[in-house]
């Protein structure tokens, strides 16, 4: 994925990553798995947890993304790099939650190094399992070299109905009705593969299907139009002239 396309998608999984480690250390610290129920009160349980959860995901939040960016360039699928990369991140996570433990609990230095990580490992994967999700699912769909329609690159639960094309990096992001993907190609080859479709590019960065609109939003000297689900689109003052005699703006306005 694109830097600035992955990045908006990873500061969303990041701050979810760490509103789901918060919920998962609460009930690790309830439960108190692999012998840390005898270790201390409830609310000792429960900071532990808490904060090697938080340590473990803010390193993954940190490394995840280059290797990810990394994989996708070379388009490898997300089984051959992901259990490699939570396998390797999980040894770094598991000497924070150890050196944590040894705070709170001095006996913990009974249980082998071998041991320790595999606990680690299965809570790094439960963990972090639904928040990779995530994180691979915003990415684009890997390029379809015979086909220059944009639509034929949208996952089919996206459907082919398209609102607007945006332009993000090297990547032109496809709204439907039905949600948004990236794919890989310029916004002028997106448009050029719209062609059975009426649409306007409105701004150097967005393409327009002209029966999503459903409004113009004025805000000052600056236009915007309102979409069918709630986007809306800006628009350029070097386009102003072309929309309007296309009838897609007032004539009235001054």
């Amino acid at each position: 994925m694109a830097s600035d396309a992955w990045l908006g998608t990873w500061r969303t999984s990041l701050a979810t990553g760490f509103v789901l480690s918060t919920a998962l250390g609460v009930v690790l610290g309830v439960i108190g798995p692999f012998g840390s129920y005898q270790g201390g009160g409830l609310g000792v349980r429960v900071l532990y947890w808490t904060a090697s959860l938080w340590a473990g995901w803010l390193l993954f939040g940190v490394a995840l993304p280059v290797v990810a960016r990394s994989a996708v360039r070379r388009r490898w699928p997300w089984w051959a790099w992901l259990p490699a990369a939570v396998v390797v991140l999980a040894i770094p996570a598991a000497l924070v939650g150890r050196l944590l433990a040894q705070a709170v609990w001095p006996g913990v230095g009974r249980i082998g190094a071998v041991e320790w990580y595999g606990q680690f490992l299965a809570i790094s994967a439960l963990a972090n399992g639904l928040i990779f999700w995530r994180v691979l699912a915003g990415q684009p769909e890997a390029p379809a070299p015979d086909s220059a329609d944009p639509r034929d690159r949208l996952p089919p639960a996206l459907g082919r109905e398209v609102l607007c094309l945006r332009m993000e990096d090297h990547y032109v992001r496809v709204h439907t009705p039905r949600g948004s993907a990236l794919v890989l190609m310029s916004l002028g080859q997106a448009i050029a593969g719209m062609t059975d479709l009426e649409g306007l590019q409105t701004h150097r960065s967005w393409w327009v299907a002209r029966r999503a609109v459903e409004g113009v939003v004025e805000d000052g000297r600056n236009l915007r139009l309102q979409l069918s689900g709630g986007l809306e689109a800006p628009i350029s003052r070097a386009r102003i002239g072309e929309l309007r005699a296309q009838g897609w703006l007032p004539d009235s306005r001054p």
